[in-house]
């Protein structure tokens, strides 16, 4: 028989417990036990007045972003929307049927505002990861280190010469991304804008790039640096996505480590980008980490030719021994006033004498076009001996492999937490982007560990 729904007189009370309704293996419901926000409250009363109309609380506005990043919704009109009809959205914000959602609006003031003003962002980041550490997630054996390359919100089509950027634009009138990027270019910084040709006036510091082999667009660059062991987040950093700000942000960011929860990774994993002698030096003869790193080397000789590994380096005496044994000089006389054998690309030339090449049967293998045979000796070679080192051992082959779980990272951000285009414009909203998707991935993956299903034998309520 065919069942028809009944229209009786509604109920003039009804009683209804939105927590009953959550199952227990929600994302949510797993996430919201890890979660202290009290300290968060703490840290933004000095941004508040003490007189006034109540605010909207903080907290709901963290919670609300969290849901947005955790289902990546981008938008935040859309999030509220999202919010104010979704059961489970509603029990994990501590929004009753009843309560109403703040307006989307009331993100964009905050996060310009006192989020940004108090580093809120961080402050949640670190918050997590000390969780983490609490729980033995985090070991500090392995760190690795990688960069990942994420559009920009700005067009590819609008952009001018960088000069007329700089000679335009008053710092007082300016937009926000324009005053950031004039305060960059003044600062410390400025070598990383100093090659950029073309400027979005929507969102300067962002670069031009076409590094993904794409079509060329204008970009920021996402830098981890994650626990090996459990996949753990422990810094994130954004740059402009210019390499020798993304190896500059590595050193950051484990200082910061260091600083924040003293904590010094033994070993440090990252690709051949990572592999130049200035950072291999940092790792090996400042912060005592084994580089287990690719050594950036130039192109390879003729096959037929000698290479630099068949001269053997003599510490003592300050040479280089050839096959034929002779040796490699950096000088061969003295100068009356002292002279830096450095040269502008940090290396030391050593040289043989032209008279003991001559005579050398050797010579069609080791400087057939030239009279002499030099070799460019790099400053941080000691350091760079040491990476070669650590490239023939055991450990190593297997830190090719973890080194790859930065890339499942990235994947998981571009592709299931949707951010692969930013929202925000300059590198303080870019850093609340990054802050923020690291929190949630840090937050799920130690919901993942962390998670007990219930026991079977145990009935949840209807």
């Amino acid at each position: 028989m065919m069942g028809q729904q009944t229209h009786d007189q509604p109920q003039l009370f009804y009683e209804f417990c939105l927590d009953r309704y959550m199952p227990d293996d929600h994302l949510l419901r797993q996430i919201d036990p890890l979660l202290d926000l009290a300290p968060l409250r703490q840290h933004l009363s000095s941004f508040y007045s003490h007189t006034g109309r109540p605010s909207v609380d903080p907290e709901l506005m963290i919670r609300m972003l969290i849901v947005g990043y955790c289902y990546g919704i981008r938008s935040e009109r859309r999030l509220c929307e999202e919010v104010h009809l979704n059961l489970s959205y509603r029990w994990f914000c501590r929004l009753g049927l009843d309560d109403d959602v703040p307006n989307h609006s009331t993100f964009s003031k905050n996060r310009h505002g006192r989020f940004r003003q108090s580093n809120l962002f961080r402050e949640l980041f670190e918050q997590v990861v000390h969780q983490c550490l609490s729980q033995g997630l985090v070991k500090g054996e392995g760190f690795a280190t990688d960069a990942s390359v994420i559009k920009a919100d700005a067009n590819r089509q609008r952009g001018i010469k960088r000069d007329k950027v700089v000679d335009s634009f008053d710092p007082e009138t300016a937009s926000r991304p324009i005053r950031e990027y004039l305060d960059a270019i003044d600062h410390e910084n400025a070598r990383y804008y100093a090659t950029q040709k073309n400027v979005s006036l929507t969102d300067p510091q962002s670069r031009w790039t076409s590094a993904t082999g794409e079509r060329a667009f204008y970009a920021y660059s996402a830098n981890y640096l994650i626990d090996i062991d459990n996949n753990i987040i422990v810094d994130v950093e954004p740059t402009t996505s210019v390499r020798t700000a993304e190896v500059d942000s590595t050193k950051t960011m484990i200082d910061r480590v260091e600083q924040q929860f003293n904590i010094k990774p033994k070993r440090l994993l990252g690709d051949t980008a990572y592999g130049s002698g200035p950072m291999l030096d940092w790792l090996v003869q400042q912060k005592a980490i084994e580089p287990h790193i690719p050594v950036w080397e130039k192109a390879r000789h003729d096959p037929d030719v000698f290479t630099n590994a068949d001269f053997v380096w003599d510490k003592q005496a300050d040479c280089y021994h050839c096959p034929s044994g002779k040796t490699l000089l950096s000088r061969r006389r003295n100068f009356k006033r002292p002279r830096s054998m450095v040269t502008k690309a940090n290396t030391i030339i050593y040289r043989s004498s032209q008279l003991d090449c001559r005579e050398c049967s050797l010579k069609p293998h080791c400087c057939p076009t030239t009279t002499f045979r030099k070799i460019a000796r790099s400053i941080y070679e000691e350091s760079r001996d040491v990476a070669r080192a650590i490239a023939q051992t055991e450990d190593y082959e297997q830190s090719r492999k973890d080194r790859k779980k930065v890339e499942v990272l990235f994947a998981h951000l571009k592709r299931i937490l949707k951010l692969d285009r930013l929202r925000l414009r300059g590198l303080s909203g870019v850093g609340d982007e990054f802050l923020m998707a690291a929190t949630v991935q840090n937050l799920r993956r130690l919901a993942k560990l962390k998670y007990k299903p219930p026991d079977p034998g145990t009935v949840t309520p209807a």
